[in-house]
């Protein structure tokens, strides 16, 4: 092959050029990688900073997100506790008061909202001067601000520095207030007058309630420095709405033809059953969401466990106690007795272990029944057991926190009675029960004697010749068995519920 000298020159030059590339390219390598100390020196303190600081920004905003979902979620199922209360109430009543019992049991969580929003939240969390109550934050006045057009939201509230913003805190104790006021119906069902209904609940939520929440929950109250412990409300809660229902039972006087030592049947069984379920469902809710955060998720789980096993174990004793008195399985008393269970635990669920948890399910379990008979006893008419079921076992488990707290779950590090804590403990339980008691007791007295005395507190007679669903209402529940267009009024109330109702009389 000839190769002329044209190509040979040609040739020579790539190699040479390519030489000339690779030399480039190699001190470039070398002026970058003798300067890198220098550049990587000068930059990275700043970057290095911005990116935690980004970073422990995001964190701390993804941890508030989560808590926040938490706490509202766990709210919605204490809300939904309404209905719980509703159909079991309705269930255990007898027909002729079902729409009433639905009815108070639904406008209350209305009323109760707008007592809370008032007072109620400012009263229970807002800044103390007196671990007594609360002093600001009305109407939720200070739960944002507005400066330029930029929106600031408070977190936490005077009396609660909680990493939640106060419109969620507030939502979530509301649910907890309306629980309160719901509890009450029960106990004072088929005779109450529904102006009393709308104004007793109404006084629950704006003070009466937000006191004790404000002694225990409130960082500045008189029993929350003694370290009483009541983690998510058997006594805050139930103990002041069982007391208060018991009070307004007894001033209400007995429903009509009720034949004591022989408690009326449940009209329905199965709108009690549900309703059951629906607070046993709800109470995950009322207890884990009590945590106010995910953060510590054993926690979480602890409170779920415990509070699973003292409601089993309630309905078991409950229904295994009746059994062994009247050889017969009592639907009615296990569902008591699973209530009685979860009341009882709702204190201790995050101090006690899941062992303590079973016994005092199981405690409370024949307890509810016990209390049953003995209000019986004094013939007070409680058709629905709201004093034995929220009273008696929110009681018992507010001092079964003095007995059984575990040293490393309780606030003060202090551990019950029977695991070698001494009366300590037990001293601060049996003081705030029965202060809480004491308090409730007397301003449930004074409400409901003053509406008694205002003749606002128990139905008009005719309500008991006819039913309390067609006095008040106007309807039925089951107008295919209990018609409401063949009853009569008497004549001075003929013509008022005739113009209530046109097919009436």
């Amino acid at each position: 092959m000839n190769v002329t000298m044209a190509q040979v020159v040609k040739k020579m030059s790539k190699k040479k050029n390519h030489l000339f590339r690779f030399l480039a390219i190699a001190i470039g390598a070398a002026i970058f990688a003798a300067l890198t100390p220098s550049i990587v020196q000068a930059i990275e303190p700043t970057a290095a900073v911005t990116t935690l600081e980004s970073l422990d920004k995001t964190t701390t905003q993804l941890k508030l997100s989560i808590d926040t979902s938490w706490v509202l979620i766990t709210g919605f199922l204490v809300f939904f506790m309404q209905c719980g209360f509703a159909m079991l109430e309705a269930g255990l009543v007898r027909q002729t008061g079902v729409v009433n019992t639905l009815t108070e049991n639904f406008i209350d969580a209305a009323v109760t909202l707008l007592a809370w929003w008032l007072t109620g939240f400012a009263i229970a969390f807002g800044t103390t001067g007196n671990g007594f109550w609360g002093t600001d934050g009305f109407l939720l006045n200070n739960a944002l601000t507005i400066s330029d057009g930029v929106i600031s939201y408070t977190m936490g509230a005077g009396g609660a520095d909680v990493q939640l913003n106060t419109f969620t805190l507030f939502f979530f104790q509301f649910a907890f207030s309306a629980t309160a006021s719901t509890i009450t119906t029960g106990a004072m069902a088929e005779r109450t007058d529904f102006k009393g209904d709308l104004i007793y609940a109404f006084i629950m939520g704006a003070v009466m309630y937000p006191i004790v929440v404000h002694w225990v929950w409130n960082s500045g109250g008189w029993l929350n420095k003694l370290s009483f412990h009541d983690f998510a409300g058997s006594a805050v809660v139930h103990s002041v709405g069982g007391w208060t229902s018991l009070i307004g039972a007894y001033l209400l006087g007995p429903r009509p033809d009720r034949q004591w030592g022989q408690i009326p049947p449940a009209h329905n069984l199965g709108y009690a059953t549900i309703g059951t379920m629906i607070l046993w469902f709800g109470w995950y809710g009322f207890s884990a969401g009590s945590a106010l955060s995910l953060q510590d998720t054993g926690l979480v789980g602890l409170v779920v466990v415990n509070t699973s096993l003292a409601a089993a174990t309630g309905a078991l004793a409950a229904i295994l106690y009746i059994y062994f008195r009247f050889r017969q399985w009592h639907l009615f008393c296990g569902l008591n007795g699973s209530l009685a269970g979860l009341v009882a635990v709702t204190a201790g669920c995050a101090y006690i272990m899941p062992w303590a948890a079973a016994l005092i399910g199981l405690v409370a379990g024949v307890l509810v029944l016990v209390v049953v008979d003995i209000i019986e006893w004094f013939e007070i008419d409680d058709p629905v057991g709201a004093f034995a079921v929220h009273g008696s076992c929110g009681m018992m488990g507010a001092i079964a926190v003095g007995f059984f707290a575990h040293p490393a779950l309780s606030i003060n590090k202090k551990a019950g009675l029977f695991l070698g804590g001494g009366f300590d403990l037990l001293g601060v339980q049996l003081g705030g029960v029965a202060a809480i008691s004491a308090f409730t007791v007397v301003f449930a007295f004074l409400m409901f004697g003053t509406l008694k005395a205002l003749g606002m507190l128990r139905v008009n007679e005719e309500a008991d010749r006819i039913g309390i669903d067609v006095y008040e209402h106007g309807a039925s529940a089951w107008p295919d068995v209990y018609p409401i267009d063949n009853l009569q009024f008497d004549d001075d109330d003929s013509d008022y519920h005739e113009d209530l109702n046109p097919e009436i009389g």
